[in-house]
């Protein structure tokens, strides 16, 4: 957690959002994925100063269990000094006892975003999903959280003036809206519409920019001119690209393989001009220009 503290911005940690989005993909499925096209409603985890602190934290809590579907899951949730936002203890279940940041107590509004980073802890120790070395898992919890609902919280969280900051989470402010595109453009919602934070849209507004660039690679139809000559020079060439690459030459009819721009696992298909490609793991139909 950023606490007036500098607050890393751009998109250093993309190869890994990328890896967790397809990871996510291949552990739950096309199905399963669109089973959550409703993200977390503000109204469900709002949280006002009146609130007793300890059972708004619960009814937040199970707000965030009921959206990922763990009924049997039950968070007992605790404040206590520390230096990260949040803990959970990740042990058999059903009950896991997780820790808030002291800063909460009198940073209310703010619960859910903790929250949803933990319940999605627990959702992908029940899944079986994780990245090995901290880093590159609290990463996928991130991009897990915000792919399937509740990380725009986290990103709403993010504040910046000249006297203070907060940011909570791995990821920086403009991978969050990365994710946060990335999704919108799978179920058609504008998250913006939620944010309380000016800075939030800023970062989402840059986010959904290079989300928009994946879908403009070539060999996609969607790449500009510049994109299109390269790719036809690299073409006559056989030369290996990112991000898309040629298989060598004399093995066979030519191909050409490129990630998916929704999902990242990557996609081969013939040279031969215009093809209709669908991605095998999150069944997007793509227009290519081969």
């Amino acid at each position: 957690m950023a606490n007036d503290g500098p607050v890393e911005h751009g998109f250093p940690h993309l190869e890994t959002v990328r890896a967790a989005i397809t990871a996510l993909y291949r552990r739950l499925s096309y199905d399963t994925v669109q089973t959550f096209s409703a993200s977390v409603a503000p109204a469900d985890v709002a949280f006002c100063d009146t609130d007793d602190l300890y059972l708004g934290a619960q009814r937040v809590a199970r707000e965030l269990v009921r959206h990922y579907r763990l009924p049997d899951a039950r968070l007992i949730v605790s404040f206590r000094g520390m230096t990260h936002a949040a803990h959970v203890e990740l042990a058999a279940g059903p009950e896991y006892f997780v820790e808030l940041n002291d800063r909460f107590r009198t940073h209310r509004r703010d619960i859910g975003a903790a929250l949803a980073h933990e319940v999605t802890h627990v959702y992908l120790h029940r899944l079986g999903l994780s990245f090995p070395g901290t880093r590159d898992n609290e990463i996928l919890t991130d991009t897990v959280t915000t792919y399937l609902g509740a990380g725009w919280l986290l990103l709403d969280a993010f504040r910046q003036d000249a006297a203070s900051s907060q940011k909570l989470g791995y990821l920086t402010p403009e991978e969050f809206g990365y994710v946060l595109a990335k999704r919108a453009l799978l179920f058609g919602e504008d998250p913006s519409v939620w944010f309380t934070s000016p800075q939030a849209y800023t970062a989402y507004v840059a986010g959904r920019g290079q989300a928009r660039r994946d879908g403009e690679q070539p060999p996609l139809t969607a790449a500009g001119r510049a994109g299109r000559r390269r790719y036809a020079r690299d073409r006559r060439d056989a030369q290996d690209r990112t991000p898309y690459a040629f298989t060598p030459a004399g093995s066979g009819p030519l191909r050409v393989s490129f990630p998916c721009p929704t999902c990242h696992q990557r996609i081969r298909v013939p040279v031969r001009g215009r093809v209709r490609a669908r991605c095998g793991l999150c069944r997007t139909v793509l227009e290519c220009d081969t």
